[in-house]
């Protein structure tokens, strides 16, 4: 399984036409990308869904990543979601919570497996009611070993959040915070925004003025964790100090959202969605959802594909929604033409599209041509809205455009 997908990754990260210590750096983020990333996906899916409007009946068309907002999107009830992923951990990942969701025995173990993540009667449970039901690729990814030798699947036993690229790299923040005698696990203390604000600017707001940590945000290494590439990096940036950025990211994070309403901010501080029946959780992790995602789990097809690639093989008129996370910050003109083309062709009158960017403007503008452009309207204040609203508060903008017409 590694190969093939590095090959796809690394067709959409590497900038051939860039110069070698560019196209090493790609390479290099194409390597640590190839493996599981994101356990959990960085973007809001109550704020997408808002953005999106879905109906009934509608089918929509989603980069998969960590899998919670697309099986947080079926709380809509649309009618199919088509989920693509270059990554083949993701798509193990999404094969595996749609099993799990359709074929545990009752909410509370579903919520064990993918909310605690730690314990292991999940690996007994995986067994006894997921393994049966799984497909052989996703099967023999789970059942295989990392690079220390242990079976993937024993990380829903060990704790699923504190693994994966950006586990890993949460992990580690820590480490060099606490090297420096701050501890994030404090910020989880605040009873109130006064206090998460008082927290933030005691404790980490000066942890970003070290020369040391100011040193090492400017690498564009640095944020591989992230899940950010070379490319992106430089839009992230927007000419500023690395360190003011994540600063300011991370400050809308901690201070902008009540703790008992924002997961992010627990996975960022506490590197878990914490214990309690009252912890905030993804929509498809509530209780009160999880009849309904149950039922509606088989609406979602699962691809290890481009998105541009998998519509292109679509019939004309055929979508309703489109989600492109951040992946449009990778891609070359021709790319994003070659992308926004098939989305037009394929879509369905009133189609929406949603996207983020690292940097706080749209990036279509005087990169996609006219003639596409053209056809879909921006939504720039509704887009600004929801940008402020975005719990996960790391991207510069969210943006929605509507087909006109």
């Amino acid at each position: 399984m590694a190969s093939q997908p590095n090959r796809k990754i690394a067709a959409a990260v590497v900038r051939e036409d860039a110069h070698q210590k560019q196209r090493l750096l790609d390479r290099a983020f194409a390597l640590a990308f190839k493996g599981l990333v994101y356990a959990q996906i960085w973007e809001d899916p109550v704020v997408d869904m808002e953005a999106l409007a879905i109906e009934p009946g509608n089918r929509i068309a989603t980069i998969a990543s960590g899998g919670c907002n697309v099986f947080s999107y079926l709380t809509a009830d649309p009618a199919e979601i088509v989920a693509v992923d270059l990554n083949t951990a993701h798509v193990a990942l999404n094969n595996l919570k749609r099993v799990a969701i359709q074929r545990l025995p009752d909410y509370l173990s579903f919520r064990r497996f993918f909310a605690d993540a730690d314990s292991s009667a999940n690996i007994a449970d995986y067994r006894a009611f997921v393994r049966p039901y799984l497909d052989e690729t996703s099967r023999r990814y789970w059942e295989g070993r990392d690079l220390a030798g242990r079976r993937r699947i024993n990380g829903f036993a060990r704790g699923l959040y504190k693994g994966g690229l950006l586990g890993n790299f949460i992990g580690l923040a820590h480490l060099v915070a606490r090297m420096h005698r701050v501890d994030p696990r404090q910020f989880l203390e605040a009873k109130t925004i006064a206090e998460q604000r008082a927290i933030f600017d005691a404790k980490f707001a000066p942890f970003f003025d070290r020369k040391f940590i100011r040193w090492v945000t400017d690498q564009r290494s640095s944020l591989f964790g992230l899940g950010i590439p070379p490319a992106q990096y430089d839009a992230l940036a927007a000419g500023k100090p690395m360190a003011d950025v994540l600063r300011a990211r991370l400050e809308k994070l901690a201070c902008d959202f009540p703790l008992e309403e924002n997961y992010f901010a627990w996975q960022a501080f506490g590197r878990g969605y914490g214990k309690g029946v009252t912890m905030p959780l993804p929509p498809y992790l509530q209780a009160a959802n999880y009849a309904a995602v149950k039922a509606r789990a088989d609406r979602v097809t699962m691809l290890h594909a481009n998105m541009t690639d998998m519509l292109a093989a679509a019939d004309a008129a055929s979508f309703d929604r489109y989600i492109f996370l951040d992946a449009q910050d990778w891609m070359s003109d021709a790319q994003l033409a070659a992308l926004w083309t098939e989305v037009t062709r394929t879509a369905r009158p009133g189609a929406r599209v949603l996207f983020r960017t690292a940097a706080e403007p749209s990036l279509l503008p005087g990169r996609l041509p006219d003639d596409l452009l053209s056809r879909w309207a921006y939504r720039e204040q509704a887009s600004l809205d929801y940008t402020r609203r975005d719990r996960s508060a790391i991207y510069g903008g969210v943006h929605l455009y509507v087909l006109k017409g």
